[in-house]
């Protein structure tokens, strides 16, 4: 029985050896290694999470959602390092463990799939910035101003202030038209005038009316010429350019404007007509 406990129960070290001074020592410097290196892990983890956080703070041009996110990740990645490194220090083979994690880790990317997907669309749409807070954009059929663009899915307030939750797939997948990525927008407008009206007068009237407005550019030069007959008017096409803030309220001021100095100028806007003719009787 004596002999049966002196033979080689653990690592190849008998119960006389696991005795051993040494032995303990060896085992509670491989535990304080196992813990100093995950503490190290971590604070080299955390630390490399606030440069990249404080990269994104600095600069007003980046968005700092992203910088979050790659901060998160790098310190995750350099923590799962120090694990790594822990367990070799105890002689645990790695190789099957990665294997294990991988494979973990595609079952978990096919589940998440549709997820995922939102979350790589999301960080394109922080990194390209096609679209940013405060642009009023079209995306995927859907118009409002941009509130909040996250890792899953962008925020949008409509026109009549409603709120509209859209994944980023569908945002980075479709075409973004924005109306607010350039400082200056092209009015347009169609005025019909009667064939009887005399048009050079007609043309004076929309260019003095344009021309007194401080809102529109003189450069581009304003554009207004005849664009079409049409069966009951002679239709001007007009445009001006003006900044991308009074775009709104400067189109319907203008459409005004423009009415009230064809009413003073004595320039008639038709309407459609229809004459009826009656048949003879028999």
């Amino acid at each position: 029985m004596t002999e049966l406990l002196h033979k080689e129960i653990w690592n190849g070290k008998s119960l006389a050896d696991l005795m051993t001074l040494e032995f303990l020592a060896s085992i509670i410097g491989n535990v304080l290694t196992a813990i100093a290196i995950l503490i190290v892990g971590m604070m080299i983890g955390r630390w490399a999470r606030k440069r990249i956080v404080r990269l994104g703070q600095a600069n007003r041009h980046l968005d700092e959602t992203l910088f979050n996110f790659l901060g998160n990740i790098t310190s995750y990645v350099i923590t799962g390092f120090a694990f790594l490194f822990v367990l070799n220090t105890f002689g645990i083979q790695t190789t099957s463990f990665v294997a294990v994690i991988g494979a973990a880790g595609l079952a978990i990317g096919l589940a998440l799939q549709g997820t995922l997907s939102n979350v790589a669309a999301g960080v394109m749409i922080i990194f390209f910035r096609p679209i940013k807070l405060g642009d009023f954009v079209v995306v995927n059929g859907m118009q409002g101003t941009v509130k909040e663009i996250t890792l899953n899915f962008t925020e949008l307030a409509s026109p009549d202030n409603v709120q509209i939750i859209i994944p980023n797939s569908q945002v980075w997948g479709n075409t973004i038209t924005n109306y607010s990525i350039y400082n200056t927008r092209r009015a347009e407008w169609v005025f019909g005038v009667g064939y009887g009206a005399n048009l050079a007068k007609a043309e004076q009237i929309i260019r003095d009316v344009i021309a007194a407005d401080p809102r529109s550019h003189a450069e581009p030069d304003p554009f207004v010429q005849v664009n079409a007959l049409n069966d009951s008017s002679v239709d001007f096409l007009v445009r001006v350019w003006c900044d991308r803030v009074d775009y709104f309220a400067y189109q319907a001021d203008i459409k005004r404007e423009i009415k009230e100095a064809f009413d003073a100028g004595g320039i008639d806007i038709p309407f459609p007509t229809r004459t009826f003719v009656r048949a003879p009787e028999e």
